[in-house]
């Protein structure tokens, strides 16, 4: 099929593209991460555990993140140009690997990550490319996991979704309780359908992608042999 649009390395899909090739060429590494690095970026969280809840999920290989995330250095949030650069990307994955081991039905060594340092102006970009790219379930299904400690005497939310699934978090105490480990499989679970449809919508999909992919060889070919064609 000729595809005669012209390429643009700046456009939102090409960037995207690059972002999610790169992170995907680093690892995978397990975790804990035993070395300190410095710098900010993006990274992902691989799943390959045996939960049910996560079958849809599972990654040995590491191609399919359960989660995605950022870390900006000091000042990024805020657009200045006095950014302190430290080791944000190295202590964010720190935190997420206490979150990992404080969750009840988690094991360390079930995840393995990717990480990427990105140059600040991209940061919060190259997490929108991963989050819209892979959609993953605790960052689109689920809520809850990078969440922080707010701090003494300011616990008044209600518990997260992916801490209602996976209590233990010290702090989550305090919040109020409202939501159920089993409404939160069920909150899972939902969104493992919308992910991956039934055997006979995803069929009916296949067949529509078919029939597109066929229209537009079509309209080529006639293209090229001279006869025009209409929208």
């Amino acid at each position: 099929m000729r595809n005669d649009t012209p390429f643009n390395p700046l456009d939102y899909d090409n960037l995207t593209k690059n972002v999610v090739d790169e992170l995907m060429r680093r690892g995978p590494y397990t975790l804990p991460l035993t070395e300190r690095f410095a710098g900010g970026g993006v990274y992902a969280l691989f799943y390959r555990g045996e939960l049910r809840d996560y079958e849809f999920v599972r990654s040995p290989d590491a191609s399919i993140p359960i989660y995605v995330g950022k870390a900006v250095p000091t000042g990024g949030r805020k657009g200045t140009s006095n950014l302190t650069v430290g080791s944000q990307l190295f202590s964010r994955l720190a935190e997420h690997t206490k979150s990992i081991n404080d969750g009840a039905d988690l094991a360390l060594e079930d995840f393995l990550c990717r990480y990427l340092v990105v140059e600040p102006l991209w940061i919060n970009m190259a997490e929108t490319f991963l989050i819209n790219r892979f959609r993953p379930v605790w960052n689109a299904g689920i809520d809850g996991f990078g969440n922080h400690d707010p701090g003494s005497g300011r616990h008044q939310g209600e518990i997260s979704w992916w801490d209602a699934r996976h209590p233990g978090r010290r702090w989550v105490a305090s919040l109020r309780q409202t939501r159920t480990k089993e409404q939160a499989s069920e909150e899972i679970a939902r969104f493992a359908r919308q992910a991956r449809p039934e055997p006979a919508v995803a069929e009916e999909l296949a067949l529509e992608a078919a029939h597109e992919a066929a229209a537009g060889t079509n309209a080529d070919d006639r293209a090229e042999d001279g006869v025009e064609t209409s929208e």
